[in-house]
């Protein structure tokens, strides 16, 4: 079993890949860096803030190949703007889309 000093249920990793990201109803995309990734959760940068709560569908390109790209449905649990006018958004992630 891993040892790991976080208080949560999957360990957080630093990634830095590309990452699209849309409202669950609309069909405009978007493109930011994807920052962390766990089991659980996701947070990325954006040139806007979104609210709460809001549900907003991602997909997750690694820069390698042995990895494959993600695509999962998530709700925003936090948006902080950062020194350069993006903004840092956290979010859970409530299922993984199948391909």
């Amino acid at each position: 079993m891993l040892n790991h000093d976080e208080k949560r249920d999957y360990i957080r990793m630093d990634v830095d890949c590309d990452i699209t990201y849309k409202l669950a109803d609309s069909s405009e995309v978007s493109t930011g860096r994807c920052t962390t990734l766990s089991g659980a959760g996701v947070s990325f940068i954006a040139e806007r803030p979104f609210e709460i709560g809001l549900a907003m569908e991602v997909s997750i390109m690694p820069k390698t190949q042995i990895t494959p790209p993600m695509t999962a449905f998530i709700e925003v649990v936090r948006s902080v703007k950062q020194g350069d006018g993006n903004f840092e958004i956290a979010a859970s992630i409530k299922s993984i889309k199948g391909n």
